[in-house]
């Protein structure tokens, strides 16, 4: 990309700051319309609420701010590649994205989108998508070299469904062909494959990994939420919860950049809000494990007493690991017994319970909605907790970067 295709990508910042959503909710009607069959790679839901049109939006945004120096988004590029590598997004997918985002380039923008700014444009999306293809390439051979790996989708039967709130089931999923299956690290998750009936199309979702490694099987646990057909949110956690032991769903091999550092031996602050507690519970685990007795922190957030999932499991962790100390929040208390239990009124809130996660060198890790994450991180900071040592998660697309 030569200096003045640079300049006329530069140009067009203003109009992505304004019509950016726009622009991008355009494309995937054009995308779709012309290219149904990919409605089954992408998450509806988030189709639905906007989120992945707006997630789209600030990329877009984000890399012509960034034109000169792209290497700066690599950060989040790597999040992105992870996720399209556990969707198994192949180069030809590229090629299809930037014929539609150009054509809505012009057909949105108009007059204004001239034949050299859709030049630059064209020659600015290929050089975006081939760091993205080169990233995926690295992914895909690093994922191929693990025992008991695969690329794509891999069957696997639900021999074991246990309730653990009265929301949250917990699936445990053993492969269909009994062979090896790979290892993960604390906090990675999978993605599911299920057909949502109501909306005839396979649907992948994202569902972190809820225990530590298991050679046997792999666990997640799935909140089921309240969206009903013709809403899209919620029909995969619903087809999920209406599953039977023995039935057979697709997934493909463990994946993310949210997980516990290998052989650290900081102390750990493990905070999530709601269903956010599941990869705090596969990172618990796994520290359990290595027996390294390092001083951990359990703090977790949810509505009331019914919702909370896997109360009873901490409980027992707690008794057994005397490293371990937890403060839960409940929104709602039913009875009169908070401080037995450390059960705390209200949202999380950690100036309550500051003294015990100050801990030299520990490393805090946040998963949950967005604002749960906001505030946490904000508290975090004002608490003079470094940067370097805050990891988050959020679940959808991400539509935040704190760093």
């Amino acid at each position: 990309m030569n200096t003045y295709q640079k300049e006329l990508i530069k140009a067009t910042i203003p109009i992505l700051r304004e019509s950016g959503e726009d622009l991008t909710h355009y494309f995937y009607a054009r995308m779709f319309t012309a290219q149904p069959e990919l409605r089954n790679m992408f998450n509806m839901g988030n189709q639905a609420n906007g989120r992945q049109k707006s997630a789209l939006a600030n990329a877009v945004l984000a890399y012509a701010e960034n034109i000169e120096d792209p290497s700066v988004l690599i950060g989040v590029l790597k999040g992105i590649g992870t996720k399209h590598r556990s969707l198994n997004i192949q180069p030809e997918h590229y090629k299809i994205v930037g014929t539609h985002l150009i054509a809505s380039i012009g057909e949105v923008v108009g007059e204004a989108a001239t034949p050299e700014i859709l030049d630059a444009w064209t020659v600015a999306f290929y050089q975006l998508a081939q760091i993205m293809i080169d990233l995926e390439k690295g992914l895909y051979e690093e994922n191929a070299a693990k025992p008991g790996s695969w690329t794509g989708w891999r069957k696997f039967v639900i021999k074991k469904i246990v309730p653990e709130s009265s929301e949250i089931k917990s699936f445990y999923l053993y492969p269909e062909d009994g062979k090896e299956i790979a290892d993960f690290q604390a906090g990675q998750f999978i993605s599911v494959q299920v057909f949502v009936p109501e909306l005839d199309l396979l649907q992948p979702r994202q569902y972190s990994l809820s225990s530590a490694f298991n050679p046997e099987y792999y666990r997640i646990s799935v909140k089921k939420e309240s969206g009903l057909a013709p809403n899209p949110f919620g029909l995969v956690s619903n087809a999920l919860h209406a599953k039977a032991e023995g039935d057979v769903i697709s997934i493909s091999a463990p994946a993310g950049l949210f997980h516990l550092e290998k052989d650290s031996q900081n102390p750990l602050v493990l905070i999530s809000g709601g269903v956010g507690l599941t990869p705090m519970l596969s990172m618990l685990e796994t520290n359990l494990m290595s027996f390294q007795n390092k001083k951990t922190i359990w703090i977790h957030g949810c509505r009331n007493e019914s919702v909370h999932a896997f109360k009873n499991q901490i409980n027992e962790i707690k008794k057994e690991a005397k490293h371990l100390e937890t403060f839960t929040f409940y929104d709602t208390i039913e009875t009169d017994d908070e401080t037995s239990n450390q059960i705390i009124k209200g949202r999380v809130d950690l100036h309550k319970c500051k003294e015990a996660i100050l801990l030299e060198e520990a490393k805090f890790y946040i998963c949950g909605p967005e604002m749960f994450i906001k505030t946490q991180y904000e508290t975090l900071l004002s608490l003079n907790v470094s940067k370097e040592n805050i990891f988050y998660e959020e679940f959808g697309p991400q539509l935040i970067n704190l760093n």
